[in-house]
């Protein structure tokens, strides 16, 4: 795991093997001195550029670099320096003289410096910082960025020769030290300390989205969540698949049918003495998803262990919030199942009791998210929380709707979609406010049964939306995010955002924790 410090030391003495300064596209030369297009050394680099005689800019145009967001130049560290290498991240225009980088522009260049480093062993990273927060925002982004995931290749991280780093890549930058912070300020160890708790969490998340459906079934995934909660004093309950048939559990058992491999639904519980606030956060586990009998075409299949990005999503959060000491209690629920054709699987046309009594009508095998999560969320309802928050990889119409790196938000309570979607715009995550249109309903109604779990094709990101409001309890707060584009990267990695698993939608719920706890939300 990577280690994050602050660091007190001068830049010229430090023992690192590289230090990473920002640069930026100037401004108008309106106040300053710096003309538009030129080339400017960010704040925190000071003694950088004191030793290139202040030329640092210069020589860095020379070798191209342009001060583009996440455009990266290696440079020999100047003499005297026991740092070896220079490190120049952009990090897009400079903003006006009386303002400073937002804390996603700093997240973003730290990730792509760290990921930049990949194989150093100690990088120290001397961006602009202004206060705590900026600290917080470099160490996050710095942290997310120096993720891999190697377990799979020789000589991975599970083997004995792990720390030479993998045959086929290199290892993740080992150690940061930021610079320009406070060490013995409250706030700025509370913020790295955030950092790490939030980011080591975010990681196994992506480490759980990246693993291989043949490692990681429903049970397997509950014995992960059961031993991270011994570790962070969580309680933890399992209900197998004798449990969920005694419960009535239909959703969870109809999706999960014809697997091999039976489902669960994991509860977690971190409890605050000082908490007046509670929240239930609930996880779509789907790990791996074929369409069930509605089975995916070819091209649809190969990243579909990816569904349980939601689950994942939660477990980090409720972890992080236990690491965290937050003042509010955090419930999560998983709801794992695997969906896969044989001769007992669930057949379109079949009709599900689900876990509230209501009874569904799958048109759609392969619309089997929603049937777990609405077993879940009835269930988290009986526990009567101030607000449920569910999150899942629900429906490509998401995507096709707001793209590959936006989420999408909808809500029975305006005021609560509003304060979540701020939530993630604080912590760096694209988000969009959806609606749940109630004409969207009738297309759901079923001649055999309760609903029917499809309804119109236009608007199916929001028909999801509709069907799981169906399932939350009376006079109960809910919102839904439908995390389907941005969970998985399937391109190149960017910023702090790797390529697979990205561990979407876990800094919005803890953000979403830490302001009830405060009584700040909304």
């Amino acid at each position: 795991m990577t280690a994050l410090t602050l660091s007190t030391a001068a830049a010229p003495g430090l023992r690192a093997d590289a230090i990473v300064v920002g640069v930026a596209k100037g401004g108008s030369d309106k106040g300053g001195s710096a003309k538009s297009g030129d080339l400017v050394v960010a704040p925190g680099a000071e003694a950088v550029d004191k030793a290139y005689d202040g030329g640092l800019a210069g020589v860095l145009e020379t070798l191209g670099a342009s001060g583009g967001e996440g455009e990266v130049t290696k440079l020999p560290a100047p003499s005297g320096f026991k740092t070896p290498v220079v490190l120049a991240v952009g990090l897009g225009a400079q903003p006006d003289k009386e303002a400073s980088f937002g804390t996603e522009t700093l997240r973003r260049a730290a990730g792509a410096a760290a990921r930049a480093l990949a194989g150093s062993k100690k990088a120290a990273f001397a961006l602009p910082v202004t206060d705590a927060a900026d600290a917080g925002a470099i160490g996050e982004g710095a942290l997310l960025g120096a993720y891999a995931f190697d377990v799979y290749k020789e000589n991975g991280k599970d083997s004995k020769d792990a720390k030479k780093g993998a045959k086929n890549g290199k290892a993740p930058l080992a150690e940061i030290a930021l610079l320009g912070g406070k060490p013995r300020d409250k706030a700025y160890k509370a913020a790295v300390e955030r950092a790490t708790a939030v980011c080591e969490e975010l990681n196994r998340a992506r480490d759980l989205v990246n693993t291989p459906p043949n490692d990681l079934n429903p049970e397997a995934f509950a014995a992960v969540a059961q031993a991270a909660a011994k570790e962070h004093g969580i309680k933890v309950q399992v209900l197998d698949e004798k449990a969920l048939e005694k419960g009535g559990y239909g959703g969870i058992l109809g999706v999960g049918a014809g697997s091999a491999a039976a489902p669960r639904l994991v509860k977690l519980s971190y409890t605050s003495s000082k908490a007046k606030k509670h929240l239930a956060f609930v996880g779509k586990g789907i790990t791996y998803d074929s369409g069930g009998i509605s089975l995916k075409p070819a091209g649809h299949n190969e990243t579909m262990k990816c569904d349980m990005s939601g689950a994942a999503a939660v477990f980090a959060a409720v972890v992080a919030a236990a690491r965290l000491g937050l003042e509010v209690n955090v419930t999560g629920w998983l709801a794992l199942a695997e969906n896969m054709p044989s001769g007992s699987a669930t057949r379109p046309g079949d009709v599900l009791r689900m876990y509230s009594g209501k009874t569904v009508e799958v048109l759609n095998t392969d619309a089997e998210g929603r049937l777990v999560l609405a077993d879940a969320l009835w269930k988290a309802s009986e526990d009567k929380p101030d607000a449920i928050i569910d999150v899942a990889t629900l429906t490509g119409a998401m995507v096709l709707a707001l793209g590959s790196r936006t989420f999408g938000v909808m809500a029975n309570d305006d005021a609560f979609r509003s304060a979540v979607v701020e939530a993630a715009e604080e912590t760096g995550e694209a988000s969009w406010p959806m609606p749940l249109p109630d004409h969207l309903k009738k297309g759901m109604d079923s001649p055999t049964a309760d609903i029917a779990n499809m309804g119109e094709r236009m608007g199916g990101g929001l028909v999801a939306g509709l069907f799981l409001k169906e399932f939350v309890g009376e006079g109960i707060t809910w919102a839904h995010l439908d995390i389907a584009g941005p969970a998985f990267n399937e391109s190149g990695p960017f910023g702090y955002t790797p390529k697979g698993g990205t561990g979407s939608a876990v800094r919005t719920l803890v953000r979403v924790a830490e302001l009830t706890a405060s009584g700040d939300l909304g």
